[in-house]
């Protein structure tokens, strides 16, 4: 790329894809480049950075609704959220790790990847479905909105969903608007030694079956040596008030128990965990010559997925959402 053009607001956007249409062009959009190492690289003249559009442009804390910009760090809108008791629902990951680049993840880039975190299989679903409105510039330099900033709005067609995951393909994001949701006061999580992958899997799909709530279900095939998990760990997450998140972990530790023996990691610890396995932390360090494959199968097919990954390639694993999403370096 011949440079990196930095539009200070929509306006700008919508110059900078009118002159490059004009030279036909093409544009590689990003905000900070976080994710620029993943999918196949894009070949294109010139370079959008939506960096320079940040802020959040409205918050009203009690109706959960939150709009910001593309440009806008996720760190920022989770530290403003965090300051009323509230979070982000699709627990967004912070791949600069894996990566390798030290910049945060942005507004616009984890929604035009519909990157979602481990509380996926919970009720609240994917990234793209908090994701009330948003406006965004055309490949013809046309702005467009779609949605709004109520829970309830079913004006037009539904682009927004379209938008997202995308990955910049189909407009450039330039504000987005999301519901949010009250953080839990506490969380435990329930980690359960299993013989196998086929076995962890199996507890898992024992834990989102039940009625208690689970919201976040993962298998560590060589454990956690920081939290003291040795061997194939099956996780299982409960996220409650203080009062009744004792009842509930109970009750599961017992449906539980027939699958291994079960260890109980509580507030911080349990968070720090899940930090990792949402930024895909237990696969290790990944220089350049590895490569990292995050593949979506159906739960049940999960194990035989990661078996056949270790057998061909001796690849170090991590399975999260139930079984469901397998990572493979």
């Amino acid at each position: 790329m011949s440079g990196l053009l930095c539009p200070a607001d929509e306006a700008g956007v919508v110059e900078a894809v009118r002159a490059a249409v004009a030279d036909r062009a093409p544009l590689a959009v990003e905000g900070h480049g976080t994710k620029r190492a993943s999918l196949r690289p894009v070949q294109a003249a010139r370079g959008l950075s939506t960096r320079a559009l940040a802020g959040i442009t409205l918050y009203k804390p009690q109706e959960m609704v939150l709009s910001a910009r593309a440009g806008t760090p996720i760190p920022e809108i989770e530290a403003a959220l965090a300051e009323r008791g509230q979070m982000l629902i699709g627990e967004p990951p912070d791949f600069s790790t894996l990566m390798g680049t030290t910049a945060p993840a942005t507004l616009g880039g984890i929604v035009g990847a519909n990157l979602t975190g481990p509380r996926r299989i919970f009720a609240s679903g994917a990234t793209r479905d908090h994701v009330l409105g948003v406006r965004a510039v055309t490949g013809h330099a046309e702005v467009v909105r779609s949605g709004g900033r109520v829970h309830k709005d079913v004006t037009g067609l539904d682009l927004r969903k379209l938008l997202a995951g995308s990955h910049g393909t189909l407009g450039i994001l330039t504000e987005i608007t999301l519901k949010v949701l009250p953080r839990a006061e506490t969380q435990a999580t329930l980690a359960i030694a299993v013989e196998s992958l086929a076995q962890g899997v199996a507890a898992l799909s024992a834990g989102l079956g039940s009625p208690f709530g689970v919201t976040g279900a993962a298998l560590l095939p060589e454990g956690d040596a920081q939290h003291g998990l040795a061997g194939p760990t099956a996780l299982l997450r409960l996220e409650d008030f203080f009062e009744f998140l004792p009842h509930r972990s109970s009750a599961l530790r017992a449906l539980l128990e027939r699958f291994g023996t079960v260890t109980m990691l509580e507030a911080e610890a349990s968070a720090a965990l899940w930090r990792g396995v949402r930024d895909a932390v237990p696969l290790g360090a990944v220089g350049e010559e590895e490569a990292v494959w995050r593949l979506s199968v159906r739960p049940q097919a999960g194990p035989a997925v990661a078996a056949a990954l270790r057998q061909a390639f001796g690849a170090r694993l991590l399975l999260d959402w139930g079984g469901g999403l397998v990572w493979a370096a």
